[in-house]
């Protein structure tokens, strides 16, 4: 081979190296800047370590000693009864009271007395407020039952069963009362067979017949 053949090549490898070194080198592309909107990675944080002082790690047990008690047992608040719901114990009358004289238009009673004597058996009728009838003496007779009217009670009632009475004998006198007094049906028996029946016939005198009158 002659001399301008190799020196052509040499000059051809010489123009490659030098295009070679001038050719920049291949960088990677940057990372694309991430849009405003997105969220931002979160850094990691650096804690610090807090010393807790020794006065209130030593306060602690004596809190939980003083709190302990009151959660385990809460107590409840006393509750107050209004006064309008404070139980009233009241005592209901056997019988409802008695009207007002200007009411008590309805008051009639039949009266039949047997043993009581001459002028005195018979059946007699009487009328109170106003008196009328032809009972020997209506004004006395309304009177007297007026007298013995009490709120709640039987004008007529009977001797309790278990009264202690004396054994004395008033006579064979019986009377029957029946009728209106007071807006209450009446329906009583009277004698004179005790101390009792005695004093209870006499309370309603005159408008049951007296002994001997």
């Amino acid at each position: 081979m002659s001399a301008h053949p190799r020196r052509g090549i040499a000059s051809l490898a010489v123009s490659l190296l030098c295009g070679l070194a001038a050719t920049p080198a291949y960088a990677a592309p940057a990372p694309a800047a991430a849009p405003a909107h997105a969220t931002p990675t979160r850094a990691a944080s650096t804690f610090r370590a807090y010393a807790i002082p020794a006065a209130a790690t030593s306060a602690v047990p004596a809190y939980e000693a003083a709190v302990a008690p009151a959660l385990a047992a809460p107590t409840r608040p006393a509750y107050a009864v209004p006064a309008h719901d404070t139980p009233r114990h009241t005592t209901t009358p056997a019988l409802p009271p008695p009207p007002l004289p200007d009411d008590r238009t309805g008051d009639h009673l039949t009266l039949v007395v047997h043993g009581a004597g001459p002028g005195r058996d018979g059946v007699r009728q009487l009328f109170c407020h106003p008196e009328s009838g032809d009972h020997p003496d209506p004004a006395a007779a309304c009177r007297v039952l007026d007298e013995n009217t009490r709120w709640g009670q039987d004008t007529f009632a009977p001797v309790p069963p278990d009264s202690i009475c004396t054994m004395i004998d008033g006579g064979p006198a019986t009377a029957h009362v029946t009728g209106y007094w007071a807006g209450r049906p009446v329906d009583a028996d009277f004698s004179r067979r005790n101390g009792c029946e005695i004093a209870r016939w006499d309370r309603l005198v005159p408008f049951l017949p007296g002994a001997g009158a």
